[in-house]
């Protein structure tokens, strides 16, 4: 009935995890991680985890081997009759006893990482809670865990691809990392929690220094460039610090390399100038000038703004919401002219630049070199920061056809930190300091 359950949870569960992280790009799904159908099952949990302190401390490591995960960062205390599952990353730990019946996965998502990137906290927990069909939780005591911080952790019920357990998740970070530790468990007793929370309390960790052949240093105008697709970069959880966002190296290459080609259809140095001579000679903005010029002749600013929606849907076949949407983009074009969406355009194209260079498609003369004559034009073009990322925005929800208050939250956000990536005077001089 059971048996093999628990792998298969987290085999599959496992791959969504990564396919879910390799195409999020920044969009912040969020999963519902209520769920009512399985509150007799928590409450029998929450019963087990009141009762799982014993009083009289014991040692429960005796019987555990130590296992470690494929890069050698983390390591941790299992049951010594267990044996590990290949989860596809190697900087996850996956666990199980042979019938199946009970397992333990060690999830790091390392900070700044090029795979599996997490910028909080809060995306970990959406990722896993997503990605493992997390319901019915409910808050128990967190395990002490060796040099990590914010711990916190909880008792629910996980499924994937037909199959359902019990679980005990605890959620932690570290300086290097952020992390999900989760028992699974066809019933989560007091036997189990207690397990796992002397695994826990073995947790080693050995921070993996990425290698970085970068050849840029970062002067005030490279920072420039950089800010200018922070908001991106940070939506990524990459590091807006660095050109490109990441450390250059063979991983970072490849998985650059992929994104390319999924989101750009840009595969060599060919597509790669071709795609940059679109954006940077017709874009979105040659479009959006169109379209809002056609609306201008049918005569949409006779009307008043609230009407607007109404006098397109009169015009052409189109629903509500599209309606609406062209409605939308013609006050913003009423408001900030034919370069509307100019700094979209624009803040793709340096960001293009640096995806060349951590590609491999351009040297970084090359990626300097256009950026610098890109960074000018804008400067020329726009007074502020502020009037630029406005520009983007705007663009954003033409291209995406979706509210940017995501990305203007990103935005208020990073203008707020220590190392804020606008402090950068937008009409410094920019100069060639390679």
């Amino acid at each position: 009935m059971y048996g093999k359950g628990c792998k298969r949870i987290l085999a599959l569960a496992g791959a969504a995890v990564v396919m879910t992280a390799a195409f999020l790009q920044g969009c912040g799904g969020k999963a519902d991680s209520t769920g009512n159908q399985d509150a007799k099952v928590t409450e029998a949990q929450e019963k087990d985890a009141e009762e799982a302190a014993p009083e009289e401390t014991k040692d429960l490591t005796g019987d555990m081997k130590e296992f470690t995960t494929g890069d050698g960062s983390v390591s941790i205390k299992l049951n010594s009759a267990w044996s590990t599952e290949d989860l596809g990353v190697d900087f996850w730990l996956g666990a199980g006893s042979s019938d199946g019946a009970e397992a333990v996965l060690v999830m790091q998502f390392p900070k700044g990482g090029t795979m599996l990137p997490a910028d909080s906290m809060e995306t970990v927990k959406a990722l896993v809670v997503e990605s493992y069909g997390i319901q019915g939780e409910s808050d128990t005591d967190a395990p002490e865990i060796p040099g990590m911080t914010d711990l916190k952790a909880s008792l629910c019920t996980i499924s994937s691809e037909g199959e359902s357990a019990e679980a005990y998740v605890v959620y932690g970070e570290t300086d290097y990392a952020f992390y999900s530790l989760m028992y699974v468990a066809e019933k989560m007793g007091e036997e189990q929690i207690a397990s796992m929370k002397a695994s826990c309390g073995t947790f080693a960790e050995t921070p993996i220094e990425a290698e970085d052949n970068s050849t840029i240093e970062v002067s005030d105008t490279v920072k420039w460039f950089n800010a200018s697709y922070a908001v991106l970069t940070k939506l990524n959880g990459w590091d807006y610090n660095r050109f490109g966002g990441l450390p250059v190296n063979e991983e970072s290459k490849t998985v650059v390399q992929q994104m390319l080609e999924s989101w750009w259809d840009v595969k060599d140095r060919a597509s790669a100038d071709e795609t940059l001579n679109w954006i940077l000679t017709e874009g979105h903005r040659t479009q959006f000038v169109t379209e809002m010029k056609d609306l201008e002749s049918a005569g949409i600013g006779s009307v008043g703004a609230e009407e607007r929606a109404a006098f397109v849907l009169g015009v052409y076949e189109m629903d509500e919401a599209t309606a609406q949407f062209y409605a939308d983009c013609y006050g913003a074009y009423e408001t900030m002219g034919e370069k509307a969406i100019d700094g979209w355009d624009y803040c793709r194209a340096l960001n293009l630049l640096g995806y060349y260079y951590t590609a491999g498609y351009y040297t970084d003369a090359e990626a300097l070199d256009k950026s610098l004559e890109i960074a000018q034009t804008v400067q020329a073009e726009f007074g502020s920061w502020d009037e630029l990322i406005d520009s983007y925005m705007v663009g954003y929800e033409y291209w995406a056809e979706e509210s940017s208050d995501e990305r203007r939250g990103v935005y208020e956000e990073l203008k707020s930190k220590d190392d804020n990536p606008y402090a950068i005077d937008f009409k410094m001089t920019l100069e060639k300091t390679w």
